[in-house]
């Protein structure tokens, strides 16, 4: 491919010394060309740089510098160079050029190129007196990075400071603030520095990153939140959120975390155990339907379904028994959970809806789980419903040695199980 390259430079130079090219520069006008076949040439240089000939391509947009005197052409002619790490080349071109032009971007040229060479102190110099004349904030940059390369960090921050009084630039301070955090050991200027930046001229996912770094070396976890939360606003960053509730988490703060989620949308599946965990089944119930109208998994309906019913205020509510069990009946078709399975067993148990169908729900769930004290507890309760109290008997004596036992429901079914039993004894006695 490159032989292609040199092939067509070879061809230019022969056009460029063979008579019909090589004339006297006229001052062109308007659209005019400068010279003849100057966008052949111009093509040519472009083909070269594009295959990577830096060299070949250099050589060119030299020559159309000669033939037009035209500055872009020998700028061009410089960047293929450094392209190249044609590092002295460049030096001597610019030495050769600057007598004749009093040209700063010339001057940067060689700068970068001294640079390229490790001449640091000799870059210093052509820097200096380059800011001198220009006062641009990209030299006083250029001398901060050569002051960085030269360990000489306090004065390389005082040009970053001079470039920042002309330019309050995102860059400028963002190198400031690492000058005085990395190299100065400045940290609480550092932060000072980046916070007033931020305050004044906002801030912006670049600057907010930079802060959270320093936040986050330093500890500072409430400094570390604000800077997330305003991130957050800037782009709703799902990684900025997810680090917003690691946050409240660390801290235990479930309530702003709440509202962050709330307000944020940015994980509801968190936002409904939250809810879970506060007790706050209205919720609860709305956002598991919301979650299974988004997802179609019947987990988050059979939630919905149960916290529809812990939610209710009136548990007797025949709506709502009607409700829960159509989305209890919906979820056992797609998957026979065994919770589901009796929590809807026990529901046409407990409100007398429909004590057998219920009994073959919970059946269904000891299938699954046979030793759960729960469904034995719920099995037991439907048949002292049918005033089966002997059977029910059996089963919650062996439901008191399971853990479970003591809780609150389970000793209630438990005594008037018994007493059933009792009962029942007495009356065939009697007969």
């Amino acid at each position: 491919m490159l032989s292609k390259v040199r092939a067509c430079l070879a061809l230019l130079f022969f056009v460029l010394f063979s008579g019909c090219a090589m004339h006297q520069p006229s001052e062109p006008k308007g659209y005019e060309k400068s010279f003849a076949n100057e966008d052949i040439y111009i093509l040519t240089a472009l083909y070269a740089e594009e295959m990577g000939d830096y060299e070949s391509a250099s050589k060119i947009f030299e020559s159309l510098y000669k033939e037009s005197d035209k500055m872009e052409y020998f700028y061009r002619s410089l960047k293929n160079d450094m392209a190249a790490q044609q590092y002295e080349k460049i030096i001597q071109k610019a030495d050769a050029l600057e007598p004749k032009i009093k040209d700063a971007e010339l001057k940067r040229f060689k700068v970068v190129a001294l640079i390229r060479q490790n001449r640091l102190q000799r870059a210093k110099e052509f820097a200096l007196k380059l800011i001198a004349g220009s006062k641009s904030i990209d030299d006083y940059l250029l001398v901060s990075d050569i002051c960085v390369k030269l360990k000489e960090y306090e004065e390389a921050f005082t040009h970053l400071e001079r470039a920042y009084a002309i330019e309050h630039g995102e860059k400028i301070v963002s190198k400031m603030a690492i000058l005085l955090y990395m190299n100065l050991d400045r940290k609480k200027d550092a932060i000072v520095q980046l916070e007033t930046h931020s305050r004044i001229y906002g801030c912006s996912v670049d600057i907010c990153n930079m802060l959270a770094g320093f936040y986050s070396n330093e500890n500072d976890i409430d400094a570390l939140e604000t800077t997330y939360l305003r991130m957050y606003k800037l782009d709703g960053n799902s990684e900025i959120a997810k680090k917003i509730v690691q946050i409240y988490g660390y801290k235990r703060d479930y309530q702003k975390m709440r509202e962050f989620l709330q307000e944020s949308k940015s994980d509801n599946v968190l936002l409904l155990q939250l809810y879970i965990q506060e007790k706050a089944y209205k919720k609860a119930a709305a956002m598991a339907q919301e979650l299974y109208e988004e997802s179609g998994d019947t987990l988050f309906l059979g939630q919905s379904a149960i916290f529809e019913y812990e939610g209710s205020e009136d548990k007797n509510d025949k709506a709502m028994h009607k409700s829960v069990i159509a989305k209890l009946k919906e979820v056992i078709e797609i998957k026979k959970d065994a919770m589901y399975l009796n929590y809807l067993g026990y529901l046409l148990i407990d409100h007398d809806v429909d004590v057998k169908k219920g009994i073959i729900y919970v059946q269904e769930a000891l299938k699954i789980e046979p030793e759960s004290a729960y469904y034995l507890d719920s099995l037991a309760w439907g048949y002292y419903k049918l005033q089966k109290c002997s059977e029910a008997a059996k089963i919650i004596k062996k439901v008191k040695t399971m853990d479970g036992a003591d809780n609150e429901e389970v000793v209630k079914h438990v005594q008037m199980i018994e007493e059933c039993e009792k009962i029942q004894k007495r009356k065939k006695e009697q007969k």
